[in-house]
């Protein structure tokens, strides 16, 4: 039961809008809508390469991963699997 006066969690946030909202808020005051979920650990990444852009290229990766609310290298590494699955088949 939501206790007056109490923002509702969001629903379909990206990370970047849920990190502003647990910012401002305390986890204690929703404890009771909350549930535990079962994860798997992801398997450990072999050691990174370093791929150099130039800035405006650099600019436009990073405005779209914050529009899509993951890290550069996170956007990065989706779109390059992405590609390779799409050269694959």
């Amino acid at each position: 039961m939501m206790q007056p006066n109490k923002d509702p969690l969001p629903a379909n946030a990206t990370h970047a809008q849920l990190a502003a909202f647990w910012d401002t808020h305390d986890i204690t005051d929703y404890l009771d809508e909350l549930q535990p979920i079962s994860v798997k650990p992801m398997a450990p990444l072999e050691p990174g390469i370093s791929v150099r852009f130039d800035r405006p290229t650099l600019v436009k990766l990073r405005a779209q991963a914050e529009k899509r609310g993951v890290g550069t290298t996170t956007l990065i590494r989706m779109w390059i699997k992405e590609r390779l699955q799409t050269a694959i088949s």
